[in-house]
């Protein structure tokens, strides 16, 4: 890869992984539009551990709440708000991390193509401009109820499929149950934590097993800038979402998607 090719795809990353707008989409998308050759796994993995960074990073005061919450739950202290939320997130994690398992490398051999991203990214656009619209702000996320999280967690499950967005569908998922904007997206970034460390683990494993070359230093690279843009992007989410809504992100990717619609044809 040239320093061009990392800084690009890393930027990419670190500012979609968060922003409602699909990264697996814009990693399949830029190089296919720029005509690059694929970056191959083990960026994929680097520029996915940074966006944990910065995710774990910016949340740090709840990181570390739910690893009390999980110390209140071992010792039977499963009705404190700290374990109620530990609970919630675990439980919100099965749906995507089974998914995962069971279809992750068919979707990658099957799914990521264009002209898919085309209509994940205009259809849950679409979802998520009508849920922001009409959904209801009278939650917070201290009354995550066990339904709550395993509905969110499910519709965290559709974003292995690219062009759907993991933040995206999750937000969208909280707005409809009724969730304030902050904190549909405050739990939507609490939820993905554990979802990227598994699927950093998990082809982690696959990259040491393949044993080929690896350039270290290119990962470095890309994983640094990864969180540094990522750690950016979450604030600014969280400081506007609020203010500014989901309408500008849902117009972007129907915009995209019909650019994208116009290159295929």
């Amino acid at each position: 890869m040239t320093g061009l090719q990392i800084i690009v795809l890393a930027i990419v990353q670190g500012l979609t992984e968060f922003l409602p707008i699909s990264s697996s989409g814009h990693l399949v998308l830029v190089p296919y539009l720029i005509e690059w050759t694929d970056q191959g796994l083990a960026f994929d993995v680097a520029v996915h551990f940074g966006s944990l960074v910065a995710v774990c990073a910016f949340f740090r005061e709840d990181i570390l709440g739910l690893l009390r919450g999980a110390g209140q739950i071992l010792g039977g202290d499963i009705k404190m708000p700290q374990a109620n939320m530990t609970f919630a997130i675990a439980l919100g994690t099965i749906p995507a991390a089974a998914a995962g398992l069971f279809f992750a490398s068919w979707i990658e051999a099957n799914l990521r193509d264009p002209s898919i991203i085309v209509y994940t990214l205009s259809g849950y656009g679409i979802l998520m401009a009508l849920a922001d619209r009409y959904g209801k702000s009278e939650r917070i996320i201290a009354g995550v109820r066990v339904r709550d999280a395993f509905m969110i967690g499910c519709a965290q499950a559709l974003a292995l499929v690219p062009g759907t967005s993991r933040s995206g569908v999750t937000i969208t998922a909280a707005r409809l149950l009724g969730f304030k904007r902050q904190d549909a997206a405050r739990f939507s970034f609490l939820l993905s934590a554990p979802v990227i460390l598994l699927a950093t683990l998990y082809k982690g494993f696959e990259l040491i097993t393949g044993a080929p070359a690896v350039a270290w230093g290119q990962l470095a690279l890309g994983a640094l800038i990864s969180a540094i843009v990522a750690y950016l992007s979450i604030e600014f989410f969280m400081r506007f979402v609020s203010r500014i809504g989901l309408a500008p992100f849902a117009i972007y990717r129907i915009v995209l998607a019909a650019v994208i619609l116009y290159v295929l044809a």
